[in-house]
């Protein structure tokens, strides 16, 4: 680390690292604590014009060259999600600090081998999404733990039509090498679905609020076949309509959803869980007609000048490991955390497989105690 600055090695110069990485960290505010050294892609061509647009210093074909680069403290893994526990193994044995996207590997194996490595190597890995970092998720929370809610019965939460969202993304449909991404990888196996991609935005919700759940059943299935980008036809392999049945102890019971149809907009609730309880429901982060999304609600690091960019809450997850790496500085967001979610999306394809409930792993993965969650005004 020089001068105090983390150097940022960024895996993928597509949509998610162009926007959550590079777009972020050429922002004045952050030039002092951390700075993209080095870029990586397989794609001809797309390294170089990233580097060359973001003011990068180092551009490399291979995630091995960028590995090799000693001015890169830490990565920051914008692949394919099937990529991303080779990578992170590769990462850590080079002595790198990790950023993972989501999800951050596919199965809990992997997490448990990645969090030995790194306890071993004595490095940090840091997994989007982080929810509950979100003020108004930690505010659901507090009014969950308050009683505002009452006796919760049921909660509710997912996402629609992420893999049509990626089609018709608009960066997708440019006429430059950093603007033209082919999205195929989100239909295929293993990573691709919206399991993986959209719902896991939920499953760190809901489980950040309510705790970890304790067993499930599923039912899951492909409703569309194929899909077209740019006359380009892409065979779907995963199953894009799936509902998981979580049981949280207690007789309090949810539903995490993924289905293909309505757009990013069709998702009851928003982006925020329904929680029905014996006091009221609270949707859209709503305690009766109050709100709990307050205007100038932002992320750590996250100001008014990276709200307005993209993907800003990955920019987000990027900073607590820039601040784990500079100043020991502990992070809400968890491998533990991340391990109990990836553990209901595997263990919801092999219900949905088997017809049989399944009781999750144990987890150390612990929600926030109310000192620690945002006030209610």
């Amino acid at each position: 680390m020089k001068n105090n600055r983390v150097g940022i090695g960024l895996v993928g110069a597509g949509a998610i690292g162009v926007r959550s990485c590079l777009m972020h960290f050429v922002v004045p505010d952050v030039q002092d604590r951390a700075v993209v050294t080095a870029v990586c892609d397989p794609v001809p061509g797309r390294a170089e014009a990233a580097a060359a647009k973001y003011n990068v210093e180092s551009h490399y074909l291979s995630f091995e060259e960028l590995l090799a680069d000693d001015n890169v403290d830490m990565i920051s893994l914008g692949t394919p999600i099937g990529m991303h526990y080779e990578q992170a193994v590769k990462a850590l044995n080079a002595g790198k600090h990790i950023h993972c996207n989501k999800t951050v590997t596919t199965k809990v194996a992997e997490c448990d081998s990645l969090m030995e490595l790194a306890a071993r190597k004595n490095l940090h890995i840091v997994p989007s999404p982080g929810m509950l970092m979100m003020p108004h998720n930690q505010r659901i929370r507090r009014a969950v733990l308050e009683g505002r809610v009452g006796d919760i019965a049921m909660a509710i939460a997912g996402g629609a039509g992420g893999q049509t969202y990626h089609i018709d993304e608009p960066y997708r449909h440019g006429d430059d090498i950093l603007t033209n991404t082919n999205p195929t990888w989100y239909f295929k196996k293993p990573g691709g679905g919206p399991l993986y991609d959209v719902t896991v935005y939920f499953m760190h919700i809901l489980t950040g609020i309510l705790g970890p759940a304790k067993r499930l059943c599923a039912f899951s299935g492909s409703k569309i076949k194929e899909y077209e980008f740019r006359g380009e036809k892409i065979a779907n392999e995963t199953d894009d309509c799936t509902l998981i049945n979580l049981d949280f102890g207690d007789n309090l019971h949810g539903i995490i959803y993924a289905i293909p149809y309505g757009g990013l907009g069709g998702t009851i609730g928003g982006f925020t869980p329904i929680l029905i309880g014996s006091k009221g429901t609270l949707m859209g982060a709503k305690l009766g007609e109050k709100s709990l999304i307050y205007d100038g609600d932002y992320e750590p690091n996250v100001n008014a000048e990276h709200k307005a960019l993209p993907e800003n809450h990955v920019f987000a997850d990027i900073m607590q490991t820039v601040d784990l790496i500079r100043e020991g500085k502990p992070t809400i967001v968890t491998m533990d955390h991340a391990r109990h979610v990836v553990d209901i999306i595997e263990s919801g394809y092999a219900s949905a497989a088997t017809g049989k409930t399944i009781t999750l792993k144990p987890t150390k993965y612990a929600p926030l105690p109310l000192e620690a969650l945002a006030t209610i005004d």
